[in-house]
């Protein structure tokens, strides 16, 4: 007998999240070497993390025995005195996404709504649905960009929770500080706003959304080591918010729900500036090479403020298959109705070249 007339229709109805394929499924479907795989389809840091972090990490092990800090005191102290906030405005997950969840737990029930801009990342509505909110999807601007006029108008007295991706995912827009103020000042008071910042480091002049929090706005600011810090498997993000919000997620998360190993690792990472800079600098180099390629081949791309940047191909589900069989994984997006399109990871020199040789033969077949 089915349990499925017994389960929860809200989790029965959603679609899973879909990440990038992995180097270990792609190797054993294809028969190739892991070592020759090119993964180019989730926006990993092929730089690797700060030898710093792993150093914390291979030294934490020896007290694996012993559950984790729970409330991640020097984590979060560190997070507090870099974006010079106090303590009680620092909130530390399971990566960002947990955060998201977080959220959700804390402002979501139904009859509530989410808002968020078109092609946002795709936990936003997961987690709306999951907890019985309506989830509105506004039009962007210019099709790209946030139409922050829009999302304005659209929010109704049922509002909780609007979501801002600066820069976004997987487009690669921003919208600036002066939009950004402007919106925020016209929200009302029953709606939070959180300020999704994964690719920040990558924005080369970004925005100081923490200068919303301090002037008291209810303003989530999310932040991840994922990304430019290179932790991806480590599993740390964090939040800068007001203490009434942070006491919100913080009674809303698991106990324990960041482990020793990202906590040490993170806050490793943090120190190693130097790092941070030279996969900034790779990420920079790389959309230069992927840019130049794209304009001699008549392409069109959305100039990007982040470590990936998305791509006409024409059908980017086959250009997809074509590459994967090459063994270089880039991200169809398909998904987000942009059947055209794929979105590529800039990673290292040789890894953009041979992405860049394999989608030139394609393409010019």
């Amino acid at each position: 007998m089915s349990i499925i007339p017994f389960a929860n229709s809200n989790v029965y109805e959603l679609v899973a999240y879909q990440p990038g394929k992995p180097i270990e499924e792609t190797a054993r479907e294809l028969g190739l070497r892991p070592e020759d795989i090119v993964k180019l389809a989730s926006n990993e840091n092929s730089m690797g993390p700060s030898p710093r972090a792993v150093e914390a990490m291979q030294q934490a092990a020896a007290g694996v025995h012993i559950y984790p800090d729970g409330a991640s005191f020097a984590l979060r102290s560190r997070v507090a005195a870099e974006h010079g906030v106090d303590f009680s405005n620092t909130v530390v997950a399971n990566g960002s996404s947990e955060l998201i969840e977080l959220l959700g737990h804390a402002l979501l029930r139904p009859g509530t709504q989410v808002i968020a801009a078109d092609y946002a990342f795709t936990l936003y509505p997961i987690v709306a649905k999951l907890l019985g909110a309506d989830y509105v999807s506004i039009p962007n601007r210019d099709k790209w960009t946030h139409d922050l006029d829009a999302m304005l108008a659209a929010i109704t007295p049922q509002t909780r929770l609007v979501f801002i991706t600066n820069p976004t995912n997987p487009v690669g827009t921003m919208v600036s500080q002066e939009e950004l103020e402007t919106f925020i000042s016209r929200v009302p008071e029953h709606v939070v706003v959180a300020i999704d910042e994964a690719y920040i480091e990558f924005a080369g002049l970004p925005t100081d959304s923490v200068k919303l929090v301090k002037e008291g706005r209810n303003v989530v600011v999310l932040r991840t080591f994922s990304k430019a810090y290179g932790l991806a498997g480590a599993r740390c993000g964090y939040a800068i918010t007001s203490p009434e919000m942070a006491d919100l997620l913080n009674k809303a998360r698991s106990p324990f729900n960041v482990n020793s190993f990202a906590q040490v690792g993170a806050l490793a990472a943090l120190d190693d500036k130097e790092h941070i800079a030279r996969s900034v600098e790779m990420v920079c180099r790389g959309r230069r090479q992927y840019v130049e390629f794209f304009e001699q081949l008549g392409l069109e791309y959305v100039p990007s403020h982040t470590n990936f940047i998305l791509v006409n191909v024409g059908n980017g589900v086959e250009v997809f298959r074509q590459a994967l069989a090459q063994g270089v994984i880039m991200r169809p997006m398909a998904a987000y109705g942009l059947h055209e399109y794929i979105r590529i990871t800039i990673g290292n020199d040789r890894e953009n070249a041979r992405c860049i040789e394999v989608l030139n033969e394609i393409l010019q077949k």
